[in-house]
C-alpha cells in the first residue's frame, strides 16, 4: 500500500523522519558556525552569558526540506488535486523566502524596516499565487442547518492574507528569547494544525504540519535550556510563516465560522504576546521595534519562575489552546479532558514556583 492511500502513514513516516533529519544535521550547522565565528553575541537584554551560533534555523528547513521530499517520492502527494498543488508548491517557496529573509538578518543583521518590506512583497507574491484568505461560509441557522457564502473582496483577502502571514511570522520571532521555547510552542502548534487538517480532510496541509513538527522536535534536542545552539531569525521567520501558510491553506481554507478561528486559537499566544509588547512600546512613545524586556516570557521569570519552568508554562497554556481548538473541530470529549487536564498542569506549575525554585536551586 502507498502512502498516497494512507495519510496517518505518510503524517507519522513525515513527522519521524523529520525530527531524525533536523536533530542529525542540526550539530553540523553548529560545528560550521562555530568554525566561522557565526555567533550570537550575549548583552544586557540576552538570557545567554557566552556566544552563541544562531544558525539552528538552517537544520530545521533541511530536515523539513528533506522528509517532504521523502514523502513526495514515496507517493504521500499523488493524490492532490492540481489547484492543491500549486497551494502547496507557492506554500514551500513562501517558507524558503522567509528563511532568506531571516538568514540575511542573521548574518548581516539587516535593520528592522527592510526585513519588513522584504516579508510584505513575499506576501503580496504568495497571495497573488492563490494562498489567501478569499470567503468566509458564515452559518445563518442554528448549529450550522444552512449557511451563507460571503466572499472577501481583493482588497480585504489581501489586507487579512498579509497581516496573517507578516504577523504569525513576527510572533514567532518575538517569542524566541529563552532555550526551545519558540521551537517548543511552534511544534505543539504544528501538531495542533496537523490534527485539526486531517479532521477537515484537507491532508497535504496535515502533512506539512507533521513535517514542521517534527522538525521542531529535532531541533528541541539541541535547542531546550541549556541550548547549544539557536534557530536565529532564519528559523523562526521560517516556523512563523509556515505555520501561517499551513493554517491558510488547511484549516481556513474555505472558511466557516469554525475553522476561521482554528488556527487563531491556536496560535494565539504568540500573537497576544506581540499585540501586548506593541502597545506597550506605542504606548510610551517608542518604535515597535523597540527592544526591551515586556515580552510574557520575561513577565514571567519575573514572578520568579525558573527558565526551565517559564518554557513549560508557556508550552502547557499553548497545548491547552491547541486541544481547544481541537474541541470545536471534533466535538470529541477527549479532548476537552486534554485541555482540562492542561489547565490543572498550568495551575500546578505557578502555584508551586517557590517549590521549583528551591529544586532547582539545589540541583
Amino acid at each position: 500500500m502507498t502512502l498516497a492511500y494512507s495519510p496517518n502513514a505518510a503524517a507519522l513516516l513525515t513527522f519521524g523522519v523529520a525530527a531524525a533529519l533536523t536533530a542529525l544535521v542540526v550539530p553540523r550547522v553548529r560545528q560550521f558556525g562555530l568554525l566561522w565565528g557565526l555567533t550570537d553575541q550575549p548583552d544586557a537584554r540576552k538570557q545567554h552569558t557566552r556566544p552563541m551560533v544562531r544558525l539552528g534555523g538552517v537544520g530545521i528547513m533541511i530536515g523539513f526540506s528533506l522528509a517532504l521530499t521523502l514523502t513526495w517520492l514515496l507517493g504521500g502527494f499523488a493524490e492532490l488535486e492540481p489547484s492543491k498543488d500549486l497551494l502547496i508548491w507557492t506554500t514551500l517557496a513562501g517558507c524558503l523566502c522567509f528563511f532568506v529573509i531571516g538568514l540575511a538578518d542573521d548574518l548581516f543583521a539587516l535593520p528592522p524596516l527592510p526585513r519588513l518590506a522584504a516579508q510584505l512583497a513575499v506576501s503580496l507574491v504568495v497571495w497573488g499565487e492563490g494562498v489567501r484568505i478569499g470567503s468566509i461560509e458564515i452559518p445563518s441557522g442554528w448549529a450550522g442547518q444552512s449557511s451563507t457564502l460571503v466572499q472577501l473582496p481583493d482588497w480585504l483577502s489581501l489586507l487579512a492574507t498579509v497581516i496573517w502571514l507578516v504577523g504569525i511570522t513576527n510572533a514567532i520571532n518575538w517569542l524566541d528569547g529563552l532555550d526551545g521555547l519558540a521551537a517548543g510552542v511552534s511544534g505543539i502548534a504544528a501538531v495542533g494544525l496537523l490534527s485539526v487538517s486531517f479532521s477537515l480532510h484537507q491532508p497535504a496541509a496535515g502533512l506539512l504540519a507533521a513535517a514542521l513538527a517534527g522538525s521542531c522536535l529535532g531541533f528541541l534536542r539541541h535547542n531546550f535550556n541549556p541550548a547549544r545552539i539557536f534557530m536565529g531569525d532564519g528559523g523562526s521567520y521560517f516556523l512563523g510563516f509556515a505555520l501561517a501558510a499551513i493554517s491558510i491553506v488547511g484549516p481556513a481554507k474555505g472558511l466557516t465560522s469554525v475553522s476561521l478561528l482554528l488556527p487563531l486559537l491556536i496560535l494565539s499566544l504568540p500573537l497576544a504576546d506581540m499585540s501586548a509588547v506593541i502597545m506597550g512600546r506605542l504606548s510610551e512613545g517608542h518604535s515597535p521595534f523597540h527592544p526591551d524586556r515586556r515580552h510574557l516570557h520575561h513577565r514571567l521569570l519575573r514572578t520568579g519562575l525558573s527558565h526551565r519552568r517559564t518554557v513549560l508554562v508557556i508550552y502547557a497554556f499553548t497545548q491547552w489552546l491547541a486541544s481547544l481548538a481541537l474541541v470545536l473541530v471534533n466535538a470529541e470529549m477527549r479532548f476537552l479532558w486534554l485541555g482540562l487536564a492542561t489547565a490543572v498542569l498550568i495551575w500546578v506549575l505557578v502555584s508551586t514556583r517557590r517549590i521549583l525554585q528551591i529544586q532547582d536551586g539545589q540541583g
